[in-house]
């Protein structure tokens, strides 16, 4: 292959995703083929995006859902619209603040539990390296290796200690490192919270700001506002449901759906509320 395409291939970062979801196994050969023979690292490119899906998603339908609710409640309650605006975007933004410091704190204590935790594993393996190895070797032989194979395997890894000790973080308490910088990385997940919440929610509230600017006869229509919020709403959920189907294994349409019912259902109940 050339070297331009073999740059190429290395710089699409789907490819080795998509030859998974085409079951191609020629391209997946070719991908790996193409990063042991240059000069990247040998660390498979999944996709990086992927980072940011929970923080969006969560963060989004919290806060489209959170905002709809207001939006569904006033209208059972017969409020309005100038009440509706006032209680969903101050809603909307101390709720996005609360939920992007609380990502921010939760994910911080998180990484250092993490963190202490491997502290502990550090001074263990320290002072009874022996107990760590054996411990180690019951847990490889648990899984299916001999228990020969597993404390040939087991030994070798224990010589390179730090290595060891961040085995061991995932091997016996299932816990994953956190990046060096995980402070940083903690204030990524809460400005990301904070932006997804505030964005989604403004949507229900759209239709309350620039349906009478277009069309100012409905502008005390309380009832059409409603459904122009309904439909912006629906939209909105089943277009998050579809992309977050880019990143699963699920079909985008089954995606969309689901999110968009479920969606739908905790509106419905917000709204029945409201009449009561």
């Amino acid at each position: 292959m050339a070297a331009h395409e073999g740059t190429q291939l290395l710089n699409g970062q789907s490819t080795a995703r998509e030859a998974f979801e085409k079951y191609d196994t020629s391209a997946s050969r070719t991908y790996h083929d193409v990063r042991h023979t240059s000069n990247q690292s040998s660390e498979e490119m999944h996709q990086k995006e992927g980072d940011n899906l929970k923080a969006i998603i969560f963060g989004g339908l919290d806060g489209i859902l959170t905002s709809f609710a207001i939006v569904a409640g006033a209208a059972g309650g017969n409020l309005t619209s100038q009440v509706v605006l006032i209680l969903g975007f101050s809603n909307i933004f101390a709720d996005a603040l609360s939920m992007g410091v609380g990502e921010f704190l939760s994910s911080k204590a998180h990484n250092e539990w993490v963190l202490s935790e491997r502290k502990r594993e550090a001074w263990e393996m320290e002072n009874y390296p022996e107990g760590e190895v054996e411990e180690m070797i019951d847990i490889y032989t648990s899984r299916g290796m001999t228990r020969e194979d597993a404390t040939t395997c087991i030994t070798t890894m224990s010589r390179y200690k730090d290595f060891f000790i961040d085995v061991m973080m995932m091997e016996e308490l299932n816990l994953q490192l956190p990046e060096e910088d995980h402070v940083k990385e903690s204030l990524r997940e809460g400005v990301v919270m904070f932006c997804s919440f505030a964005f989604f929610g403004a949507f229900p509230l759209l239709g309350y700001v620039l349906v009478p600017l277009f069309f100012p006869q409905v502008e005390n229509d309380e009832d059409a506002l409603f459904v122009v919020a309904c439909c912006v709403t629906g939209v909105v959920l089943f277009v998050m449901g579809s992309v977050k189907s880019v990143f699963s294994a699920a079909h985008w349409f089954t995606s969309g759906m689901e999110t968009l019912l479920l969606g739908g259902a905790c509106a419905s109940l917000a709204y029945t509320i409201g009449q009561v």
